[in-house]
């Protein structure tokens, strides 16, 4: 490249400038850890800040000279265009001329946190009766029902939910729906439930792989049908009800009021029994240990049913509930990394099946290996555990020894663990010896044949562990709440308050029954929840957040799961919610406790600022109810002041805030203020139909935006500013900007709320620059036909007495283009004073041409730069733009960064590693298995088939499960975010340094501007390639698999409270009922007719959905 020649620009004398230090070809060699480089290697301002150092030290002072007196000529410039522009000072006025017209009241955190504490625990109450009167009447009703031997399915009238659903197959044809004697009702709309119900009666939901015409379940649905009418009681006396349910043990579930069951796009498998509030409320908390036989007979598709049993066992376990898998033959080891019983939750359950997918069958079979590593497991004391219900579950595939010796050493006489054996597969081993495991130690003995006897033969365990919880009566009567999820029939996030049922009927013998019935739960929205919680007098930065017992949100504002109609709840830890540090820790742990009080922190929030926070806590049933941040005095308005429809301003598009019950909103701005003009001609501020407060602070900022428009805006010419449009965003919820073709552009949140130059502008003082987002990927658009703006805040603060307040964020939006040569302009050496908006400076190059002068934000995005060909990415992350200076400025401190995951996003689903042509699942018998009698007797006749069935269906039955919404087309399914916050480091000096890459070696210099969130960078062009360092990422990425690595979190759990009261033991018991064969045994036509079925659903690729919770 050819040099062009360039003069040192003339540095003042009280710089340290001389003549003698500008001498022509004066020789200048930099040393540095033994790295010599001449003078005509380096750019020419690297140079010149290396020569003119007396003795070279790292930061000369005439370079930083030059940076300090051009920040200081880019402080002053913004300084003046906000003061002229921006009306802080004349807003501040306004609101002092017009303080008649309110007054201010200062909020008590703790009063407002009681208030809401009190408000929801009486909203939970209301439900807890309803609760419980439901048990109390099914336990009655079922009582006093006598048993019908000969009952017919025509005797029974009910409403079944599934008559009237349509199951379409992927070619869009109508299946053929089974006949159905349901009842035909109407359905009208109601906006409580989001969807067509009917109030006179309640609906019946069947699983698909139950025949509602037995016995068992014509019983079922003859005495349920008596919850009708206390169905209908409980909402007559609490109108707000939402959901009631029964969910029965035989599968069967009532809910009340009745309505279409809301059909997947396939095969339903919904069934009560396996959803997270019915778990939760059929038993207390369990340690499970679960050992799967991997020896070497265990092969094909009996070790292919056995993976499949360990999912579906997984998936009855909660929060509340520990487990650990391991595998057996010669000796015992966990399938993954988890060494001892970690939580059940769903990010560990999801490493345990990942790797119960790598299980292999080899060797020899020695059940004490398995055995002895289970009781070791349960027994170790030192690790985090329900202590309660201590179970194992064996799978296998059949045995002779009946490791007496070891339930005699681990296990006997006092019988605390409780050993379930299963029987997997087709084969002719004698079972005797499992079952006697089981009844030996109050387990249950079951078989699983084929694939249909899974599902219901891995929940059935639960009948046993419910046995304490019958026999203690009413003392186990506990009503739980569940974690947040989304509701199967469209309420959107719900909780539930579950309740068991027992059976109170007593044998001959005058023994009592010790069966749960099935489990009663009654729904709550969150919606519901979140109205008795103070919004908007608490300010933008001020939440209300709530927790249970572990660790999980019930209510916070980043709660915002963004998968619809998934089966699993919604745990998100309060930790991950926010940015983790040591202060949350010991609040969560607190709160966990149930202990209140109060706590002032500084801490980093998910928008990229360091902020003071004041958190008050008190205890709430079923957790704590926690306010975040309220500032100390919130503005009341009460004024008469009249509308206007402005016509050289325009408020922006109406916010979300609900003013009045009865007013009409309207995406336009005008239809939406001639509403509200109507409205007030025929209410008052005060009127019950009305929020006041909302009411009245909306009034009184109109009026002062409007006299703000009329005294200082109106008059002012922002072309000669290059300014795009001025700004004012107000606690009131008005967003007014001027002039109207600027509103009709405006890109931001309506609600100020919402705007994160707003809840920005609180939390900092100063001026907030925020240029518009750009991704990775933005490749910009033609600036002479495009503009693009930078927004520039900064908040109106009063004093009025001793009290303090923030009503207002007032701003500008910049023209980009003619402040990039604006930037020219101030960063430069120029002495003479320019006039400010002197446009014909802007063409004058003021600055080496080999220069890069930036400003960035303290997110590290690009503000301004004086190179035109970065102006399309302003915006950008600036590693996108330059990434060897970003990660030169996180390497000398001026940037740190913070991590974290984002547990609620969804993603496309990944390609499947294997991509053989052949369906997966289907289980190809080798020679020996051909040239085995036993084969072709066990395996080769219906299992196969089945199996062949299944894996046309969907080939990922044996492989993994994934998570569905109803109705999306790209089938996306949840996974893990991780993101990467930068935010400005303690470093607030001047700081130049030198980006060593030999000959490609950059100087660059930084520097804080005052009063801002923006960082000035001087710095050499590249002057090659090879300088090029690894980009740092600050987009949203999806997590590698196993991170976090939840090996290494399980090591150090959260804290957490599980179930203060535990039943896994009763004296009176009666464990003679430990086994039998399998309990899924309908007619082979109807297995057949459900195989045929499944098979005509298969024509499309995507896999079979999941049910979602109820």
């Amino acid at each position: 490249m050819k040099e062009v020649p360039w003069q040192l620009p003339a540095l003042p004398a009280a710089w340290g400038g001389s003549s003698a230090l500008r001498e022509p070809g004066r020789a200048c060699t930099w040393h540095r850890l033994g790295f010599a480089q001449s003078a005509e290697q380096l750019s020419p301002w690297a140079l010149a800040a290396l020569c003119l150092a007396p003795a070279y030290t790292f930061g000369p002072p005439m370079a930083r000279g030059f940076m300090q007196y051009w920040a200081r000529r880019l402080e002053q410039e913004i300084d003046g265009v906000m003061r002229i522009f921006g009306g802080v000072q004349q807003l501040r006025k306004i609101y002092d001329d017009n303080k008649n017209l309110f007054e201010v009241k200062e909020n008590v955190p703790r009063k407002l946190v009681e208030k809401v504490a009190g408000d929801i625990e009486s909203l939970l109450a209301k439900k807890v009766r309803a609760l419980k009167r439901l048990a109390n009447a099914a336990e009655k009703f079922q009582k006093a029902h006598h048993w019908q031997d000969n009952i017919r399915e025509e005797d029974i009238e009910y409403y079944d939910s599934k008559a009237d659903t349509e199951y379409d197959d992927p070619d869009g044809e109508e299946i053929e729906r089974e006949k159905s004697n349901s009842l035909k009702l109407e359905f009208t709309d109601d906006d409580n439930f989001k969807t067509k119900v009917n109030y006179s009666y309640a609906a019946v939901q069947i699983p698909t792989d139950i025949y509602k015409g037995s016995t068992v379940i014509l019983n079922e649905l003859n005495w349920t049908q008596a919850l009708e009418d206390v169905f209908i009681e409980n909402r007559k006396e609490d109108p707000s009800l939402l959901w009631q349910v029964f969910g029965s043990a035989t599968g069967v579930t009532r809910y009340y009021p009745a309505t279409p069951w809301r059909a997947p796009n396939k095969i339903d498998l919904y069934d009560v029994r396996r959803r997270p509030w019915y778990i939760q409320g059929a038993s207390s908390p369990k340690d499970m240990v679960i050992i799967v036989d991997v020896s070497g007979s265990v092969s094909g598709l009996t070790l292919k049913l056995m993976k499949t049993s360990v999912y579906e066992m997984l998936d009855t376990l909660s929060d509340d509930d520990y487990v650990n898998v391991a595998s057996f033959n010669e000796k015992a080891k966990p399938v993954s990394c988890f060494k001892h019983l970690v939580q059940a939750n769903i990010r560990n359950k999801k490493v345990f099946k990942e790797d119960v997918q790598g299980m292999v069958a080899k060797g020899t079979t020695d059940y004490k290996a398995g055995f002895e590593y289970a009781f070791d497991q349960l027994q170790n004391s030192n690790i985090t555990r329900a202590n309660c219900n201590k179970m194992i579950m064996m799978f296998t595939d059949g045995g002779e020894d009946r490791v007496q010796d070891v339930f005699e050493k681990y296990n006997w006489p006092n019988k605390t663990v409780r050993v379930f054996t299963f029987s997997v597969g087709q084969h002719n081993y004698d079972v005797t010896p499992l079952q006697w495991m089981a009844c030996a130690n109050k387990g249950y003995y079951f078989e699983i044949p084929s694939i249909g006897a899974i599902r219901i033969n891995t929940q059935e365990y639960l009948d046993v562990l419910g046995r304490p919880m019958v026999l203690a009566g009413n003392r186990a009567k506990q009503v739980q709440w569940t974690n947040v999820y989304q509701d199967a029939l469209g309420l959107g996030l719900v909780v539930t308050g579950t309740l068991p049922v027992f059976n109170l009927t007593e044998d001959s013998s005058d023994r009592k029954n010790q069966l749960i019935l099935g489990v009663m739960g009654i729904d709550v929205a969150l919606n519901d929840i979140k109205r008795l919680t103070p919004r908007y007098n608490l300010g933008a930065n001020g939440y209300v957040f709530a927790i249970d017992l572990n660790g999980y949100v019930l209510l916070h504002p980043n709660l915002q799961p963004q998968i619809i109609n998934f089966r699993e709840p919604v745990t998100l830890d309060f930790l991950d919610a926010e940015l983790e540090d040591e202060n949350k820790e010991e609040i969560r742990r607190s709160m966990i406790d149930g202990n209140d009080g109060q706590r002032f922190i500084k801490t980093l929030i998910k928008s990229l600022d360091e902020v003071a926070r004041h958190h008050h806590c008190v205890p709430v049933k079923p957790g704590c109810w926690q306010h975040g941040q309220c500032p100390p005095h919130c503005p009341w308005g009460r004024t008469d002041l009249t509308f206007s429809i402005p016509t050289n301003d325009k408020p922006c598009p109406p916010n979300p805030r609900e003013y009045c019950k009865d007013l009409d909103l309207s995406d336009n701005n005008t239809e939406f203020l001639e509403n509200f003009i109507a409205l007030m001609e025929k209410v008052t501020p005060d009127s019950k139909q009305c929020d006041n407060f909302l009411l009245h602070n909306l009034i009184l900022d109109t009026g002062i935006t409007q006299q703000l428009v009329e005294q200082v805006w109106k008059d002012q010419d922002l072309n000669t500013y290059s300014l795009l449009a001025v700004f004012a965003a107000t606690d009131g919820g008005i967003t007014r900007v001027f002039p109207n073709k600027a509103a009709d552009d405006w890109e931001e949140e309506p609600e100020p709320f919402n705007a994160s130059f707003y809840r920005r502008s609180l939390d900092n003082k100063g001026y907030i620059f925020k240029p518009p987002y750009r991704d990775a990927g933005y490749r910009g658009l033609d600036l002479e036909n495009n503009t693009i703006g930078i927004l520039v805040s900064t908040a109106v603060e009063l004093s009025i007495g001793d009290k303090t307040l923030k009503p207002a964020v007032v701003g500008v939006k910049l023209d980009l283009e003619a402040w990039a040569e604006k930037f020219k302009v101030l960063a430069s050496n120029r002495t003479d004073r320019d006039q400010l908006g002197a446009r014909q400076l802007y063409d004058t190059a003021l600055l080496p041409q080999d220069l890069i002068c930036v400003l960035i934000d303290d997110g590290g995005f690009l503000v301004l730069s004086n190179q035109e060909d970065h102006w399309y990415q302003v915006g950008k992350f600036f590693s996108e733009v330059d990434a060897n200076l970003m990660s030169a400025l996180y390497n000398n401190s001026f940037y740190a960064r913070k991590e974290s995951y984002d547990f609620q996003s969804v993603c496309a689903p990944e390609a499947p590693s294997n991509t053989g042509a052949a369906p997966r699942g289907v289980f190809v018998p080798t020679v020996a298995d051909l040239l085995s009698l036993a084969w072709w007797t066990s395996a080769a006749a219906w299992s196969l088939f089945q199996q062949f069935l299944y894996s046309l269906t969907y080939s990922s039955w044996f492989q993994t499960e994934e998570v569905v919404g109803d109705g999306m087309e790209a089938r996306e399914t949840s996974c893990i975010m991780k993101q990467t916050q930068y935010y400005f480091s303690t470093v607030n000096a001047t700081y130049n340094a030198i980006i060593d890459c030999g000959n490609c070696s950059r100087l660059f210099h930084a520097q804080r501007l005052a009063n801002t969130n923006l960082l000035f960078v001087v710095a050499d062009k590249p002057l090659c390639s090879q300088c090029d360092s690894v980009k740092l990422l600050q987009a949203e990425v999806r997590a590698p698999p196993r991170d976090p690595n939840q090996c290494e979190l399980v090591d150090r759990p959260r804290y957490r409270k599980g179930p203060h009261i535990c039943f896994d033991y009763n004296a009176t018991e009666d464990t003679s009922d430990c086994g039998r064969g399998a309990s899924f045994s309908p007619s082979l036509g109807v297995l057949l007719s459900l195989q045929l079925l499944l098979l005509y659903s298969s024509t499309s690729r995507h896999p079979l959905p999941s049910a979602a919770c109820l």
